[in-house]
């Protein structure tokens, strides 16, 4: 997989680097796991057959590291996660909640790689 350059508002050149999380066959289809990514606490989700996300695990009104628990399902056709401990949804593929729009979580790119699942994080 090539590394590509962006380049960030200010001027600092970005490159996107790959962190392997599990073999996908590791995750059942409609739930999530939690993952270390470069230090970052990771929920990484599983749909369908190759179909993954990766956002925060750590949910903003409670702080605790439990989004990877949480309930999947979808919202008017988005796909979102309920938090396990106030119950509130977070977009799958941005971390925007649904119920306040203020508060959100991180989001990174996941894909399935020969049957690998990675997240890209960004290096500076």
């Amino acid at each position: 997989m090539s590394v590509l350059a962006e380049i960030s508002g200010t001027g600092t050149i970005e490159a996107p680097s790959w962190t392997f999380v599990c073999r996908l066959a590791e995750l059942l289809p409609n739930s999530g796991a939690a993952a270390l990514v470069r230090g970052c606490p990771v929920a990484v989700f599983r749909l369908s057959e190759d179909d993954v996300y990766a956002i925060g695990n750590v949910d903003p009104f409670s702080k605790a590291s439990v989004l990877s628990r949480g309930i999947v399902g979808d919202v008017d056709g988005v796909p979102v996660v309920a938090s396990p401990i106030y119950k509130q949804h977070f977009r799958l593929d941005n971390g925007q909640c649904i119920e306040d729009a203020d508060v959100a979580v991180p989001s990174y790119r996941a894909l399935v790689v020969d049957g690998a699942v990675i997240v890209e994080t960004l290096e500076k």
